[in-house]
């Protein structure tokens, strides 16, 4: 009973648990929760954890009596992202779970034998059809080993085709990192090491060309143990296992090691439960139309049902199974290629079975329709600037970096400087460097920023052009330096919240002035066209004439034909009228640009 007579509504709490679940569990907002818990005494920030004394107080305060659980709960010790087919997966039923065959993907350093081993274990010939002897696709392909099926994802490791080396580690259960014994550990090496940690996956090391007269295989033990990859011979928790692809020595080995991993993880799913999976790769042919590879993870897929995949969708006309034949059904960790989909979806997106088109279409234009609001949002993680915001709201609890340079000579004294930086005070925050390595900033690093939320520290190096593009896409943040002091004073601001943001002027669009028409409103309206990205309404514009700037404002009306309009896109004609300004000419140039608050390089 309450102070007041009125009963309180019983809820049961665990021994331990963080602001952000008491609050979920209370039906509050997670701010209401830190005040309560500040009347009584306590800071506490948003993922920290409370006893259950303490939650008691602040559920009583709230109208709540709260009881010990009497099952002991797992406590989280940190929130970690889980891939989305995983979330799924722990919905299923457990009583319909079985063990499913495990699905493994191969990462390495190009020229280090990747498909040479993979083309050992399935013994076919893939690599002499391949161009270079580089495989440019992901293939997936299953083995027996024992009596055991393997799926394996056949995935490149040159630095062109990095999005499908991130790609397979996300999709996979187990990574088999393949490093030459004659070679050592390369940056393309930590890079699918970084990949790796990201995903989350399990790793076993294939020490690959042991063969080789030159094989030194202790110092490329020592290289990965400098990189955090401990040989469990050293100690360590990571099976590294001695092959030779060319000589088929040591694939008997590995393929053990590969079940023992996957019974220790007890991978399963439930043949009979919900129909998903990932989409590995797709592509458009001749004659067949879309053609889509898709990885089962759960349930059975069947020709005949209607898969919906990003914003595609549609009947599968046809199913192949990894050999060419033609199948009819698929269970987990079965890889297929399909036929009917009416788009060529993205490689790495979660498909599922729907019943019929049209559900798939209304769940496709809501897509269309987030992804569009998403556009006009900026995320906040990836600016180093606001993201302190976030670590004072308790979203972040470390700096994450990728750190990249021209040589090792300055790479190791910036990574020396950072690595033990702290903000101190009541939220202290670190720094975690996720990867580093020397030369420009590449896709790769991107990518792993982008899955890591990370800010990319570029020091006498840039982007290369793709990298550059992708970080504008993703809204990565890419901060170049050339004096170290520089590089950490900036870092200690963003720990200590004191750096600040900056206006940039982005320019979004381009357009030419064809003609000049009389208007009552506005003096004068031009009719353009747009040459390049697009003119927004709500967006600032500028007029060039000669190069220079003649006018600077906003667009008081933008009409495509007779109609009102947000925006004009690239090819347009359209008419339009300057707030403050009527004296347009033949010629003159608009660009059209928003204003952001951006780093500053």
């Amino acid at each position: 009973m309450s102070e007041n007579g009125q009963e309180l509504k019983q809820i049961e709490l665990p021994i331990s648990i963080t602001v952000r679940d008491l609050a979920q569990t209370l039906d509050a907002s997670p701010i209401e929760i830190i005040k309560t818990l500040m009347a009584n005494g306590m800071m506490a920030n948003i993922n920290q954890e409370i006893d259950f004394d303490t939650a008691a107080i602040v559920s009583a305060e709230m109208g709540y009596e709260a009881v010990s659980a009497q099952v002991e709960e797992e406590v989280e010790t940190e929130e970690v992202a889980v891939p989305l087919w995983r979330q799924k997966l722990e919905q299923e039923d457990e009583e319909g779970l079985v063990t499913r065959p495990p699905v493994v993907a191969i990462l390495g350093h190009v020229d280090h034998g990747k498909t040479s081993l993979l083309d050992a274990i399935r013994q076919t010939s893939v690599q002499e059809g391949e161009a270079g002897g580089i495989t440019q696709h992901i293939g997936a392909y299953q083995v027996t080993h024992n009596d055991r099926p393997i799926t394996f994802l056949d995935t490149p490791g040159h630095a062109a085709f990095t999005a499908m080396r991130a790609r397979g580690a996300q999709g996979a259960d187990i990574v088999v990192l393949v490093v030459a014994a004659d070679d050592g550990v390369m940056p393309q090496t930590e890079e699918a090491i970084a990949h790796t940690r990201a995903a989350q996956v399990s790793m076993v090391v294939a020490l690959n060309k042991i063969d080789k007269t030159n094989a030194a295989p202790d110092k490329v033990k020592q290289e990965l143990a400098d990189v955090g990859v401990i040989a469990d011979d050293w100690d360590g928790d990571t099976i590294i296992v001695p092959v030779s692809a060319t000589e088929k020595t040591g694939l008997e080995d590995l393929m053990e090691a590969i079940l023992l991993i996957a019974d220790d993880l007890d991978v399963q799913a439930n043949p009979e439960g919900d129909i998903f999976g990932t989409v590995i790769e797709s592509e458009l042919t001749k004659g067949r139309g879309v053609m889509a590879t898709l990885l089962v993870q759960n349930g059975t897929l069947k020709a005949g049902d209607t898969v919906f995949a990003g914003t595609t969708c549609g009947r599968i006309k046809a199913m192949f199974d990894f050999t060419g034949a033609k199948i009819m059904e698929a269970g987990p960790s079965v890889p297929v290629s399909v036929m009917g989909l009416d788009d060529v979806p993205k490689a790495g997106e979660l498909f599922s079975v729907v019943d019929n088109e049209k559900v798939a279409r209304e769940m496709i234009e809501d897509r269309k329709l987030q992804a569009e609001r998403k556009e006009t949002e900026i995320d906040p993680a990836a600016n180093l600037e606001l993201l302190f915001a976030r670590v004072q709201a308790g979203v972040e609890e470390e700096l994450r970096l990728i750190i990249k340079a021209d040589v090792q000579g300055s790479l190791e004294p910036i990574i020396n400087s950072v690595k033990d930086m702290r903000s101190g005070g009541e939220q202290d925050i670190g720094v975690k460097i996720i990867h580093s390595g020397t030369g420009n900033v590449t896709n790769d690093d991107v990518m792993l920023a982008s899955t890591t939320n990370s800010i990319i520290i570029g020091f006498n190096v840039g982007p290369d052009s793709g990298a550059k593009r992708l970080a504008a896409a993703d809204r990565i943040s890419i901060r170049k330096y050339n004096i170290i002091y520089h590089l950490i004073d900036d870092i200690e601001k963003a720990l200590k919240g004191m750096l600040e943001p900056v206006e940039k002027k982005i320019l979004i669009g381009r357009a030419q002035v064809l003609a000049i028409f009389p208007s009552g409103k506005f003096g004068q309206v031009a009719g353009c066209k747009v040459e390049t990205g697009e003119i927004r309404r709500n967006a600032k514009i500028r007029l060039l004439r000669e190069g220079k700037i003649a006018f600077e404002g906003e667009i008081a009306s933008l009409k495509h034909h007779k109609d009102d309009v947000n925006e004009v896109r690239d090819g347009f004609e359209f008419g339009i009228g300057l707030k403050g300004f009527s004296g347009f000419e033949e010629g003159d140039v608009l660009e059209s640009y928003v204003i952001e608050m951006v780093s500053e390089f």
